[in-house]
């Protein structure tokens, strides 16, 4: 399932705005805001240097966090998060607040195990992934980390689709029309050619030559 989840310390802020964020950032701090669970939003400020790496440290937008806020804790999923395009740090980040019965859409990233177990893959075949995330829609308390795909006796020209994932219970794809593909083998230049069996033709023996009397 997700990440192992983890607590962040942040104050309260009265003003809200680019001048009030402006503020809060030549402070050292990042601005955020907790909104949803029919409750107002929150503005919050959060420690630059906490949050810098749970956001480039994988798995931020999948892991159930705790806000202590001025001593209040809330429980929230990050959703959304800005960095500066030039600098790479974050400028901001916005929280769902989470309740009992909440839940989310969540892109949750692909696996895929024993690429050594694919006969296409040993010819040389290429592993040609469709999707790398998928969006699902599940409770907000049991997001999965990822999901798997098992490579095991995939063929050239094999399709991987959604209905051959086994899902955790309560976890659906958000597209539901059709069983979409999540990757392919391909073949390639590369390819070695399947094993043939060789027969050999044995020479026709020689006519005999007739003796000259």
């Amino acid at each position: 399932m997700s990440h192992d989840t983890y607590e962040l310390k942040a104050e309260a802020r009265e003003q809200v705005g680019k001048g009030s964020a402006r503020a809060v950032r030549r402070n050292g701090k990042v601005p955020a805001v907790i909104y949803g669970d029919k409750q107002p939003p929150l503005a919050i400020a959060l420690t630059y240097k906490d949050i810098y790496y749970k956001i480039h440290g994988g798995g931020f937008l999948t892991t159930i966090a705790t806000i202590d806020v001025d001593g209040k804790k809330i429980q929230v999923l990050p959703k959304d998060f800005q960095l500066d395009p030039v600098k790479d740090f974050p400028v901001h980040v916005d929280f769902l607040r989470i309740g009992k019965d909440t839940e989310v859409n969540v892109d949750v990233p692909v696996h895929f195990i024993n690429e050594d177990k694919s006969p296409g893959i040993k010819r040389g075949g290429v592993l040609n992934i469709v999707r790398h995330e998928v969006e699902f829609h599940c409770p907000a308390n049991a997001i999965p980390e990822f999901i798997t795909i098992d490579l095991t006796g995939t063929n050239i020209g094999d399709s991987i689709h959604i209905s051959a994932v086994q899902l955790p219970a309560g976890v659906k794809p958000v597209i539901s029309d059709r069983d979409f593909t999540i990757a392919t083998i391909a073949g390639s230049s590369a390819m070695k050619p399947e094993a043939e069996e060789t027969v050999e033709v044995a020479a026709p023996e020689a006519a005999p030559v007739a003796e000259e009397k």
